[in-house]
């Protein structure tokens, strides 16, 4: 009988940038066989296929040596992130390894990609990401139906400005609900509103219009 295989999006965490440590793939090749391909995604991700025998023991030193490992599917990737370069509490390094706990595995209608960056510079690219987030001073703006690839390549549009943590978070939390009630199976984010409504999803939210 031929086992299965496990798809998983595989990466050292949220950090200054996209690192993994020689012990993390020595223990990632345990799983691997010698001919297997390991895909790296712009997600500042490694999709591998690990034998559902060994699943769960594979999880269990995946996180004895700090690899985070996600869903692979109709789910809300894990944060892609900027450097970091001024330092963890100025660019906001907790609250993006925050907002990534929260959302990161969520299902939704179709895969979709958040970001964040710690300053107006945007090396995390968040305005071409579904969802993207900059930090601006001591709060934090929301951007929503950015997209990086095709024809209809576009940045997102300034959904709420001058947030809180706290806010962000739930802001965010209520943005994928809607979503995820109303969008069509495999309706990609940014179609989703186009087809709902940028304003029509800040009235069911009750964010009135913006004030810029």
């Amino acid at each position: 009988m031929t086992e299965r295989y496990i798809p998983l999006a595989i990466n050292g965490g949220i950090g200054y940038g996209s690192w993994l440590k020689p012990k993390q793939l020595i223990v990632l090749g345990e799983y691997l066989g010698e001919d297997q391909e390991i895909e790296l995604t712009t997600l500042q991700q490694l999709i591998v296929k690990i034998p559902e025998s060994q699943f769960e023991d594979a999880k269990k030193k995946f996180d004895e040596v700090g690899l985070y490992y996600y869903k692979v599917g109709n789910y809300v990737k894990s944060l892609r992130t900027c450097n970091f370069c001024k330092g963890e509490e100025e660019e906001g390094m907790p609250v993006a390894k925050e907002l990534n706990n929260r959302i990161a595995g969520q299902e939704v209608p179709f895969t979709l990609r958040p970001a964040y960056t710690g300053c107006p510079v945007g090396c995390g690219e968040p305005l071409v990401n579904d969802i993207g987030v900059m930090k601006k001073k001591e709060h934090y703006q929301l951007y929503i139906g950015g997209q990086a690839k095709g024809y209809n390549a576009k940045v997102g549009q300034l959904f709420a400005d001058d947030l809180t943590s706290e806010e962000l978070f739930d802001l965010v939390d209520r943005v994928l609900e809607v979503y995820r009630q109303n969008g069509r199976k495999r309706e990609k984010f940014s179609k989703f509103i186009s087809r709902y409504g940028f304003e029509n999803i800040k009235e069911e939210l009750k964010l009135g219009k913006l004030n810029h």
